[in-house]
């Protein structure tokens, strides 16, 4: 038996489009995750405690968004990307060589948070034009997340 046809008011090309930038959007989120989880592993130095914790808080905070991300692309009738060699494909987020000294982590970061902003960003003028305030609203939550971490992440290499 076939599965109804999806009617919410979005049409198929719109949801296609938007499901596509999302897909970016959860590649470069999982990347974003997988970079803060391995340096959260591997941090050392003077600012160790207060890093260490930080990147744990930050991690668990992507893991939830990298859920809803892929939720949205399912609710949107596409399917979400799910494999590391999707997500390299689809991630604006290079990879770190090595371990990193710390404030080199934190550089990271805040680099790989403003190209989510920026990926986010690039998603909304399509859900707009659709008239899908679901996806505008996981967008907009999503940029207050990634601009106010990239603030707090470069405040710690001010001075």
């Amino acid at each position: 038996m076939n599965a109804p046809q999806i009617d919410i008011g979005i049409p198929e090309a719109a949801r296609q489009a938007t499901a596509e930038g999302l897909s970016k959007l959860l590649a470069d989120t999982y990347s974003l995750y997988l970079h803060t989880h391995n340096f959260h592993w591997n941090v050392t130095g003077p600012m160790f405690q207060t890093l260490h914790v930080m990147f744990e808080q930050h991690y668990n905070e992507l893991a939830l968004a990298v859920d809803e991300i892929a939720e949205r692309i399912r609710s949107l009738g596409h399917p979400a990307p799910g494999t590391f060699s999707a997500f390299k494909e689809l991630s604006s987020i290079p990879e770190p060589d090595g371990v990193p000294a710390a404030t080199d982590m934190v550089r990271a970061l805040v680099a790989a948070h403003e190209a989510v902003a920026r990926t986010a960003r690039g998603i909304a003028p399509i859900a707009g034009e659709a008239n899908d305030e679901v996806t505008a609203d996981l967008l907009t939550q999503r940029l207050a997340v990634h601009e106010k971490t990239a603030w707090m992440l470069r405040s710690l290499l001010e001075g």
